[in-house]
């Protein structure tokens, strides 16, 4: 299948083009490299030994996308591209509601055009908001109390797939509702390379073990937790990719949501002491107040996705630190340097 894969060359993207091309398929990529770079794609290649045709478009622009597009076939969408930082929501909501959602309407308008049925689509535990039980099942309600303008960005793209199948029949499309990725590809040679100061936790963590950064900000230890500190399903990100494969390839008509998760909770502590056990690096760090639009915790039932699609997460946090690490011992200062 060839797929065209929005957003291809960030983080989760470069992992997910790579479990693609392993599992038989042809790759795309549209992205306009506002938080990624060229040479993601090209070690992907390098792995791979596959050629990945790359295209530079803003997708939140429907005449240039209908142009970058033109003259390239493709039978499926995996749609990753947009803004993801919380906490960046929160300060610059237009700029988030803009980018995320124009970039779906415009990819689902190009589809209808060329009649093409099949998107996976990258979603959020954000969607769940506030959580009410534990852990998160995809029956949950979306849009309780939720924080912050990216988690109401994911739950409004998710209300538009729905409505744009209702009236267009022929589109399968699933909603991939990440938790939280971490890691690298275990060969160190591509993982999480964020512009700026990291908006996530396990690359600031990365940085700080490299000396990039002098000590990391815990925010907030007054969460009702065991120690205090926020609680999140770190999932690695090749069990990620490998979930986008499967979402993929067991695509139905209709719309379905999947929980991309361990089911296993981790604190921002626990995150921080599995990392200095896999690299055998202290990790300084100190507690600064919470930041504006998260959760206490958000942990996934991931049993849907393990019944219908034939997905498990395999990898373990220690496996996730030892392969950021990889990553970030061997690109200190990221692609191409």
């Amino acid at each position: 299948m060839r797929v065209l894969l929005a957003g291809g060359a960030g983080y989760i993207g470069a992992h997910t083009a790579l479990a693609l091309i392993e599992h038989g398929h042809e790759v795309l990529v549209v992205d306009d490299f506002s938080n990624s770079c060229i040479d993601s794609i090209q070690r992907v290649e390098a792995l791979s030994g596959a050629t990945v045709t790359v295209i530079e478009n803003d997708l939140s622009n429907l005449e240039a996308s209908r142009v970058a597009l033109a003259g390239h076939d493709f039978d499926a969408v995996i749609h990753l591209a947009g803004l993801k930082a919380v906490g960046e929501s929160t300060e610059q909501p237009i700029r988030y509601y803009r980018t995320n959602i124009d970039s779906t309407l415009n990819l689902l308008e190009i589809m209808r055009e060329r009649a093409v049925t099949k998107l996976v689509f990258s979603s959020s535990a954000t969607v769940y908001g506030t959580p009410e039980l534990l852990p998160l099942r995809e029956d949950h309600p979306v849009g309780n109390n939720i924080t912050n303008p990216y988690g109401w960005s994911k739950a409004m793209n998710e209300q538009i797939i729905r409505d744009v199948q209702a009236a267009w029949p022929e589109l399968g499309a699933v909603l991939l509702r990440y938790f939280n990725p971490v890691g690298a590809h275990p060969s160190g040679q591509i993982g999480e390379d964020p512009s700026g100061v990291p908006s996530n936790l396990m690359p600031y963590v990365a940085q700080v073990a490299i000396g990039r950064r002098e000590r990391l900000s815990v925010f907030g230890n007054d969460y009702p937790t065991d120690d205090g500190t926020g609680v999140r399903d770190y999932i690695h990100v090749m069990d990620l990719a490998e979930g986008h494969v499967a979402a993929l390839e067991h695509l139905r008509d209709g719309v379905t949501a999947y929980n991309l998760g361990t089911g296993r909770g981790s604190s921002v502590l626990d995150l921080v002491s599995a990392f200095e056990q896999a690299v055998g690096i202290a990790i300084p760090y100190e507690i600064v107040a919470a930041r504006a639009g998260d959760v206490a915790e958000a942990v996934a039932d991931p049993s849907l996705a393990h019944a219908e699609l034939g997905w498990t997460a395999t990898r373990s946090l220690a496996d996730a630190c030892r392969d950021s690490w990889a990553w970030q011992s061997s690109n200190p200062n990221g692609y191409g340097a």
